[in-house]
C-alpha cells in the first residue's frame, strides 16, 4: 500500500473503504508497511512533500502497526502478504504474536511479511 505513485491517496482511500464497509474490506499488513521500507521507497518523502511534516508519516505507520497479519477466507484460505513461518504450526499462534510495532528483522512476524516460497533446492516458485 505504501509504495508507488499517490501512495498517501491510495492508503487513505483503502482506509476509508474499511471504515465504510468494515465487514467487506480486509486490509493486511505487508512489508511495504514497515517503516524502513516506507522510507526507502518514497512514502516518507511523499508525506513530507505533501504535508511538510513527518507527523502524517508517523500516523500512517502507527496505523500500519494495527493491520492484521493474516486472514482466513471462507474458512479454507490462509492469506498473508508473503509466506509462512516455520515457527508457526497453528493458526491460533498468530493471535499470540505481538504485532503492534515495527516488523522485526527476524522471527515469525518477519517471515509472514518477507518470506518467499522456495523449494528444498532453493529455487523460487512462480
Amino acid at each position: 500500500m505504501s509504495r508507488g505513485y499517490n501512495a498517501v491517496e491510495t492508503i487513505s482511500l483503502l482506509l476509508s473503504y474499511k471504515v465504510c464497509f468494515p465487514k467487506r474490506i480486509t486490509l493486511l499488513r505487508g512489508n511495504a508497511e514497515c517503516r524502513r521500507i516506507a522510507q526507502v521507497y518514497g512514502f516518507y518523502d511523499e508525506c513530507m512533500r505533501k504535508y511538510g511534516s513527518a507527523n502524517v508519516w508517523k500516523s500512517f505507520t502507527g496505523v500500519f502497526d494495527y493491520l492484521p497479519l493474516a486472514a482466513i477466507v471462507e474458512k479454507y484460505f490462509y492469506c498473508v502478504h508473503s509466506g509462512l513461518s516455520p515457527q508457526i504450526d497453528q493458526i491460533d499462534q498468530l493471535k499470540s504474536l505481538d504485532r503492534f510495532h515495527e516488523i522485526p528483522s527476524k522471527g515469525p512476524l518477519n517471515d509472514i511479511v518477507w518470506s518467499e516460497p522456495v523449494d528444498r533446492q532453493g529455487n523460487y516458485f512462480f
